[in-house]
């Protein structure tokens, strides 16, 4: 390695192409042996050779949690794309070689973000912003050039959005990511770099938004709990809110915990959306 290139992970593992020079792949065989990765290049190597996969050429990144293959019974891998190819690599310990991998491709790199650009529902009329994008293991770190620092954990993320707009006057790709903000108000951060940046920053954020589907059963009373407490109510000001006893909204509150949608805070009943919770809200205000 380059006095500039430095290693990041050395594993044992399977690794497999699927698809070559645009074609899929047929006979699929998963060859074991090594699997080593730098801030530069992805290397997989095994008995028939080794392949080395320049950092920079990536394209995409799909993990296991969101990718849709014949590949399900090897239970931990993700794929990368460099051009036309496709490969799928099942490192030893999936999770912490795909933290690793994510930080190689995202940490340090500058995009454009506008935050908030919605919140609580209602289009804020921000500002793009440059910002230096930080990787960790739970969270996306966002440090605007204005020295605002965005943190969207990744079990927070609710919806996530991608499509081209206009940004500082250009066609961009733009990825539009809702969580919450310090205050648990649901907000949505807008996010536009390069074609690459903001597709492998879209797999790594819907980790969270596949975790969060909005497949509860709510009645009117609690879908009204809800849908205050989306719109920025003070959980100690729903009762007064939406007309109902202190105790009657406790137990919603209770029922929307055991649900996954709400997460209390502390005692006495300070809540807090969860993403599942919000998709919920948002989904209910895009239907009416």
């Amino acid at each position: 390695m380059s006095d500039e290139e430095r290693p990041l992970a050395d594993t044992q593992g399977r690794f497999v192409q699927v698809v070559k020079s645009g074609r899929k792949v047929n006979d699929l065989e998963w060859l074991g042996g090594r699997i080593l990765l730098s801030n530069k290049r992805l290397v997989l190597a095994s008995n028939e050779g080794k392949r080395q996969i320049a950092l920079a050429k990536v394209s995409t990144v799909k993990n296991r949690k969101n990718s849709n293959n014949a590949m399900a019974a090897v239970s931990g891998y993700f794929s990368v794309q460099t051009g036309n190819d496709v490969f799928l690599v099942a490192p030893a310990d999936a999770d912490e070689f795909e933290e690793s991998l994510y930080t190689a491709l995202l940490d340090g790199e500058v995009a454009l973000v506008k935050h908030p650009a919605v919140e609580g529902g209602v289009v804020r009329d921000t500002e793009w912003g440059k910002a230096r994008i930080n990787v960790e293991s739970d969270h996306v770190g966002l440090a605007i050039a204005s020295g605002q620092f965005v943190e969207i954990e990744l079990v927070d993320v609710g919806t996530v959005e991608a499509r081209d707009g206009a940004v500082r006057g250009d066609e961009r790709r733009i990825l539009e990511i809702e969580h919450t903000d310090e205050e648990g108000t649901s907000v949505q951060t807008y996010v536009s770099g390069t074609t690459r940046h903001v597709s492998i920053l879209e797999s790594l954020v819907r980790q969270g938004e596949l975790q969060n589907a909005t497949d509860a059963d709510l009645d009117q009373t609690e879908m009204e709990v809800l849908m205050a407490l989306y719109s920025g109510v003070s959980p100690f000001e729903i009762p007064e809110f939406v007309g109902m006893e202190v105790e009657a909204v406790e137990a919603v509150f209770d029922r929307l915990v055991e649900e996954g949608i709400l997460r209390e805070k502390r005692v006495r009943r300070d809540v807090r959306l969860k993403a599942r919770g919000r998709n919920i809200a948002s989904d209910v205000i895009g239907d009416q």
